[in-house]
């Protein structure tokens, strides 16, 4: 198993969207049983959510792009645009 990071940028001005869509994607993460280690929205300069990382343990990155393909952010044309990392832990911990 390794690290990746899904970083995930909404599209301009799609605030309300994100809102719309929240709990179902809150929902799909909580369910997925790809191992989660951490996740959280970006913020905005104003403080806003204006995009998504998610970091998983997964055996390749074609399982998290299937996490990916499948969520109801994306499928709701939240996105702009979104990659895919492999990852390291350097310093920090996760737990």
């Amino acid at each position: 198993m390794a690290l990746y990071v899904l970083i995930c940028h909404d599209r301009a001005d799609s605030l309300a969207l994100r809102m719309a869509t929240r709990e179902a994607h809150l929902a799909y993460v909580r369910d997925h049983p790809l191992p989660l280690k951490v996740a959280g929205p970006i913020l905005s300069d104003g403080g806003e959510m204006a995009g998504s990382i998610l970091v998983f343990e997964a055996d390749s990155r074609d399982q998290v792009q299937a996490f990916a393909d499948h969520d109801p952010y994306a499928i709701a044309g939240l996105f702009e645009r979104s990659e895919i990392m492999g990852w390291k832990v350097t310093l920090g911990a996760l737990g």
